[in-house]
């Protein structure tokens, strides 16, 4: 950016100076540039407002002034110039005690092209409610039906076997026209069976078997499986990072995962569209960090995973409830896949995340590498 080489000879161009101010200003999000020595170089309109001083005042300071002792922005920056990449930083504590702040925020911070040593941050702040861990909030709302699940299959599932054996002995006595309604006793006790056993699986807290899992073969396996069945409608695009390496992980519960995104991605689309398109794509993100569940270790998440539809969308009031148990936009929907996909992949140590607007819905999955352990010797 121009306007922070002032002085420089051949590159002050006073016009896009103006442009590249006027389009950070429009950000609803603090976005700061530190320079050397931790040094602020530029600070925005929503930046003036999160640190509640002007421009003039915050380029007078460092980011050291700004931030507490040791906080992990200001080791941000450092990796940053480093080593000349990208960096993202999930749900950090921003803590100013001088300012009073004490706030969560995801950093993103990026090198200035046109300025060696410079890095912008742009601070994306979470709310109140999302303080928590966001796994760690899918993990309890998933648990928080793992007692229902094992009351249900108690007192649901018996009784329910007893009516069916009782509507099944009736079959055999009765006119053409009550058969069928034994029949329709016998297929909803088989409806609310199926409900309560994907609410049981919640309940299991078995370790499962993990190991290197590639993910492309996961996601081809999928997509054959779409392709045969429910998606046999809807094209299907791929883009993937051949030199991705294996994830940790059990491959038949990613399998699980993925198809379960997939098939909300079709009936997402319906199947009336005729253009509709379902899009699975893979990355390596080495910046990609989050705070590993109980404990104050951060985890590399570099493994992405992605499912795109260009179907209508997540309404905007299920945006943030999207992987609460029993919450769903079917209308014959149970409200439990979302949330089994977050409780799968918050065992991984990952995390899974969506963003949607109409004609493009993105799921997105990071998950940790398969790491060998070291062979012992002799």
């Amino acid at each position: 950016m121009a306007m922070f080489n002032d002085g420089v000879e051949g590159r002050h161009d006073p016009l896009s100076d103006l442009l590249e101010i006027q389009a950070l200003n429009v950000l609803p999000m603090p976005v700061l540039v530190i320079g050397e020595r931790h040094g602020i170089l530029y600070a925005n309109t929503a930046a003036e407002d999160f640190f509640q001083a002007s421009a003039l005042v915050l380029k007078r300071q460092r980011l050291d002034d700004l931030v507490a002792f040791g906080s992990p922005v200001l080791g941000l920056v450092e990796e940053v110039q480093r080593r000349g990449a990208s960096v993202s930083e999930y749900r950090l504590e921003l803590a100013s005690p001088r300012l009073g702040l004490d706030r969560i925020v995801d950093v993103f911070a990026s090198l200035l092209p046109s300025q060696p040593d410079a890095v912008v941050l742009l601070l994306q702040e979470r709310t109140i409610a999302e303080k928590m861990d966001r796994q760690l909030t899918h993990r309890g709302a998933a648990r928080s039906i793992t007692a229902l699940g094992a009351m249900l299959a108690h007192e649901i599932k018996n009784p329910l076997s007893g009516i069916r054996g009782a509507a099944q002995l009736l079959e055999a006595s009765v006119g053409d026209e009550d058969r069928l309604l034994t029949q329709l006793i016998c297929d909803e006790a088989d409806r609310i069976v199926k409900l309560v056993e994907r609410v049981e699986l919640f309940g299991d807290e078995r370790p499962s078997e993990r190991g290197p899992v590639n993910v492309h073969d996961v996601l081809d396996h999928v997509k054959r499986l779409a392709q045969s069945g429910f998606a046999r409608h809807i094209r299907f695009s791929e883009a993937y990072d051949p030199s991705l390496p294996p994830v940790a992980g059990n491959r038949d519960q990613l399998v699980q995962v993925l198809l379960n995104l997939v098939k909300n991605a079709a009936e997402a689309i319906g199947q009336d569209a005729i253009d509709g398109e379902i899009t699975l794509t893979t990355a390596y993100r080495p910046g990609i960090r989050m705070q590993a569940p109980g404990s104050g270790a951060r985890l590399a998440l570099p493994l992405e995973i992605g499912v795109r539809d260009n179907g209508p969308g997540v309404p905007p009031e299920l945006h943030q409830l999207l992987f609460d148990p029993f919450v769903t936009t079917k209308a014959q929907g149970s409200g439990l896949g979302l949330a089994l996909v977050a409780k799968v992949i918050g065992d991984h140590g990952g995390i899974v995340e969506c963003e949607s607007v109409p004609r493009r819905t993105t799921f997105r999955i990071r998950l940790p590498l398969h790491e060998a352990k070291p062979s012992q010797a002799g």
